[in-house]
């Protein structure tokens, strides 16, 4: 048997990895300033984090949703306490489409309705509902073309208000940054726009913070730069640390009932260890704040070079933009600098996602080798 080929590769196998140092079955290092797709919060095996899952490994590994697991209600105590939003009731899944899968199905179950309003260059997953949310025809089959989506420009007042005036739609899912699409974003006055517009005409506001949440934009959540409340949240990515988990956070004004959500794998021993591991780092070593000063300091770097047009996104979900296309630029990076970082479906943007405990330091060698890749 061989593997079905999906992934274009680049010619690196990683075999060990401490923090953002990556060396491959060759012995070289590596730097990672892209922790696969904003999956590496806290650095590569966290020492912390090793410790946890060691730890729950010895005790129990898992067991379904049919019994008791405090290590649930725990996370979810702590969840609560670290990002501010303690009105919100969690549901443990294993991916970020999954999340946003659950969160859709969840908005129609409230509403009663099955249409959806997404937005141009959104990316939501790959499963059903999900990826009929994604702006994305090429990852769409006909099964998913099934799903009802309006895709909307960001920060269209008028495109926005026009089709929830229809009222079909159940929900309205946007990333505050987006991700794979470019780290576009919405501005304030657009966010807080949508969410009275959802308020007004009953639909349920999805924050997709796969990608952006857990501290990367320098605050708990993406959303919370724009002061609002979305009624769900979806959660993956920097969640488990490269272990696979996903949750939604449901506004407690939703109601529960035995079934209505299920999972097997969901919410397990130790996907609860690995997620509690990443919010005491989060918490003990102050990453959300240095995420936002280190935010900062990439864009003051970034100033310095002129081949550089734009910066995009906040704290450590930063891209940047070049008046060229960066794959050749990206692989000089990888294979030339020993660094990594990220595409997006912009393909005129490299994009920058390490761990949250990166140091200047970290930054001032990422763009000393960007330089020279230049």
């Amino acid at each position: 048997m061989k593997l079905f080929e999906v992934y274009p590769l680049y010619d690196v196998t990683p075999v060990k990895a401490k923090g953002i140092e990556v060396w491959d079955d060759k012995g070289e290092k590596y730097l990672d300033f892209y922790g696969g797709h904003a999956v590496i919060s806290i650095g590569h095996t966290h020492p912390h984090y090793v410790k946890r899952i060691k730890e729950q490994l010895d005790d129990m590994a898992f067991y379904s949703n049919s019994v008791q697991n405090p290590l649930q209600q725990q996370l979810a105590q702590k969840l609560g306490e670290l990002s501010g939003c303690e009105d919100y009731d969690l549901f443990m899944c294993n991916s970020g489409a999954e999340a946003n899968e659950n969160a859709l199905k969840m908005a129609s179950f409230h509403t009663g309705k099955s249409k959806v309003i997404a937005f141009t260059n959104s990316f939501h997953g790959r499963t059903s509902a999900a990826v009929a949310a994604t702006d994305n025809p090429s990852i769409n089959a006909p099964i998913n073309k099934q799903q009802e989506v309006t895709f909307l420009p960001l920060n269209d007042f008028d495109a926005f208000e026009k089709a929830i005036e229809s009222d079909a739609h159940c929900a309205v899912i946007i990333e505050a940054l987006q991700g794979v699409g470019g780290l576009d974003e919405p501005t304030t006055e657009f966010f807080q726009f949508i969410a009275n517009k959802c308020k007004e005409h009953h639909i349920v506001l999805i924050a997709d913070e796969v990608q952006s949440g857990y501290g990367r934009s320098g605050k708990f959540f993406a959303f919370q730069h724009h002061g609002i409340e979305p009624d769900i949240i979806s959660i993956a990515k920097g969640m488990g640390n490269g272990f696979p988990v996903g949750g939604i956070l449901i506004h407690e004004k939703f109601k529960p009932s035995y079934g209505l959500l299920g999972t097997t794998f969901g919410g397990n021993h130790l996907a609860c260890a690995a997620s509690l591991a990443v919010l005491e780092v989060l918490d003990n070593e102050n990453l959300m704040e240095n995420a936002a000063e280190l935010g900062a300091y990439f864009k003051e770097k970034a100033a310095e070079i002129p081949q550089i047009k734009k910066v995009k996104g906040k704290g450590l979900m930063i891209g940047l933009e070049f008046d060229f296309e960066v794959a050749d630029l990206r692989k000089k990076m990888i294979m030339e600098q020993h660094m990594f970082t990220g595409s997006a479906k912009n393909k005129k943007l490299l994009r920058f996602l390490p761990a949250l405990n990166i140091t200047k330091e970290d930054i001032d060698l990422f763009f000393e080798a960007l330089k020279k890749a230049l």
